[in-house]
């Protein structure tokens, strides 16, 4: 998995970054239509800081999975090698 950073807008409603509406990647804005998925990953373990995934559309139709490290308050686009 490789992660790649990028700068997200957030709707902020009961707290702060509630959810993400748009994303920059290579100078590309994406807005994002729907939040297929979301799941929070624990700080069980030192090495792996606590975050929030989102799996999203955009209005092209792509589907991508964000991350949000919460300690660091920063987003990545979340790659999967092959």
């Amino acid at each position: 998995m490789e992660l790649v950073p990028i700068e997200v807008i957030c709707h902020s409603g009961h707290k702060a970054d509630e959810y993400p509406k748009f994303f920059t990647w290579k100078d590309e804005e994406f807005r994002i239509t729907e939040i297929t998925d979301r799941w929070y990953q624990g700080d069980r373990d030192p090495e792996t800081p606590a975050a929030d995934y989102f799996k999203v559309l955009t209005v092209l139709g792509g589907t991508y999975l964000l991350r949000h490290e919460l300690d660091e308050d920063k987003w990545y686009l979340v790659q999967m090698k092959k």
